[in-house]
């Protein structure tokens, strides 16, 4: 189960890899516990000074593994959608605490700067965007699809990296932006072609890494205190709750029966090309 998530040394710099290359990084129940304690295990390192949480192979983090939640059996507790009536609070504590798991990287003492190629997708992006900095690759892309219908950003970091404006963009499409229009909308530090990824991310890792961690505690809990009083926490509350509304409202149940019946691909095509109507569980009429 640790392999999942590995951290290398590398001099000042910790790397923390997400490490399920086979299903592109997607996460499972191990997956946000282990991102917390690589987290924990690299700000414990008094030789780290920085941190790089990237994705082995094709992608960063494709989100949650679909297929492994769909294929659960009742009883086993990893049931995305309960039966009816459900319980709102089981939901809520199950998803809090992948939440928190994640946040980890916010509270890191030491800066995470987020590495994404392939994609950051649906709660691969939640991970990103928890991170202090991140660099993409151009052709990278970056989004939360499940915002169309049976998900909402748990972490809530879209309106506090973009403002509401952006942040209503995404939210109400469900887009994926490449990593150009990521760095253009200021959702990202920088772009860069995906051969100058790795020398651009370790460039300012190691310029990061040449400064005191105790210096570079006291500039993230600054600025990281000036989100925080804006509400994130109470945000993120909002968020998670609603998260669990959207897996168990009419909609969301409808999804859930197309992906029995279609498949989970099929389904998530209809839903992103906007090609199926959720409130009256029918293809759309062109025409209409």
């Amino acid at each position: 189960m640790s392999d999942k998530v590995l951290l290398e040394k590398d001099g000042r710099i910790g790397r923390i890899i997400l490490n399920r290359p086979d299903v592109l990084n997607a996460i499972d129940d191990d997956m946000p516990a282990l991102i917390a304690r690589r987290v924990e295990q690299a700000n414990a390192d008094p030789d780290i000074h920085v941190i790089v949480l990237s994705g082995a192979g094709r992608a960063f983090c494709a989100g949650y593994d679909l297929t492994y939640y769909a294929s659960s059996v009742e009883g086993e507790g990893r049931e995305l959608t309960q039966d009816m009536p459900w319980d709102p609070m089981q939901d809520y504590a199950f998803m809090h605490r992948n939440t928190q798991y994640f946040m980890s990287l916010w509270h890191s003492h030491k800066p995470v700067i987020a590495k994404v190629h392939g994609y950051a997708a649906a709660g691969g992006s939640d991970i990103a965007l928890c991170c202090d900095m991140i660099i993409m690759a151009d052709d990278a892309e970056i989004g939360y699809m499940p915002a169309r219908v049976w998900g909402c950003p748990t972490t809530a970091m879209w309106t506090y990296r973009l403002g509401p404006e952006q942040a209503k963009r995404m939210m109400f499409t469900g887009d994926r932006i490449d990593g150009r229009e990521a760095q253009r909308i200021g959702l990202v530090l920088k772009s860069v072609p995906a051969a100058d990824l790795d020398q651009e991310v370790d460039q300012l890792a190691n310029r990061v890494a040449g400064v005191p961690v105790n210096q570079l505690m006291i500039q993230k809990m600054v600025i990281n205190q000036a989100i925080e009083a804006m509400g994130l926490l109470n945000t993120q509350k909002l968020a998670t709750l609603f998260d669990g509304i959207t897996r168990h409202s009419p909609e969301g149940m409808n999804f859930k029966s197309r992906s029995e019946e279609k498949g989970w691909k099929e389904t998530v095509r209809e839903r992103d090309a906007g090609t199926f109507d959720w409130t009256q569980n029918r293809p759309i009429n062109p025409k209409s």
